[in-house]
């Protein structure tokens, strides 16, 4: 296994978009406004500023811009989607992940990007052309869900990447961060968008 496919697998195993578990981890979403030292100053999109450290075996992960025709049957995707009238899921957005991230967060539960948003994981079963768009059958362990991907849904993949590209401007995505005694937050892993792009977390 190559170098990139063992960091995928071990950010696979650390539960990169699986529900925060415990009271004190919290998700940030926002840009790094400035570094102070150790600390990454993130402006969240509320508004507020909050101060994130990095340790030095953080797992940084680009989120690169990809397409509805780079989803295939048979792949593995995270899909945060609004609840339909009958039942499906209009996507917001779709996240392709590697091969050795397979099985990462799977399921269909709540998620926190919008009211009443959901995240699926699951296994790309069938795609069809609909009217809506593009209709995704993900199958995941106890279920599966229909997924409507639209012209406005963003598509993004995973690429393993370093804190040299965490400046400031970068727009970034944490799944759990841990609350600090200090106040400041402790992220094992950070998720920063490539060339710009706003991780759709």
């Amino acid at each position: 296994m190559s170098r990139s496919a063992v960091t995928l697998a071990m950010i696979a195993m650390l539960g990169l978009a699986v529900p925060a578990a415990a009271q004190d981890t919290v998700r940030v979403r926002g840009a790094i406004e400035r570094v102070e030292g150790d600390l990454y100053v993130i402006k969240t999109r509320a508004g507020a500023e909050v101060k994130v450290k990095l340790p030095d075996n953080v797992m940084v992960v680009a989120l690169t811009k990809a397409s509805l025709a780079d989803i295939k049957q048979g792949s593995f995707v995270g899909a945060t989607g609004m609840p339909q009238p009958d039942g499906s899921q209009k996507a917001i957005e779709v996240h392709i992940f590697q091969e050795a991230m397979r099985g990462t967060g799977e399921g269909h539960y709540p998620w926190d990007l919008r009211a009443d948003s959901t995240m699926t994981n699951a296994n790309v079963e069938q795609s069809d052309t609909s009217v809506d768009g593009q209709t995704l059958t993900l199958k995941y362990k106890n279920g599966e869900k229909k997924v409507i991907v639209t012209p406005e849904t963003v598509v993004v993949t995973y690429n393993p990447s370093d804190k040299s590209e965490l400046k400031p401007g970068a727009k970034i995505f944490i799944g759990a961060a841990k609350k600090q005694a200090d106040g400041t937050l402790l992220a094992p892993r950070i998720n920063y968008g490539k060339d710009g792009l706003t991780p759709p977390m």
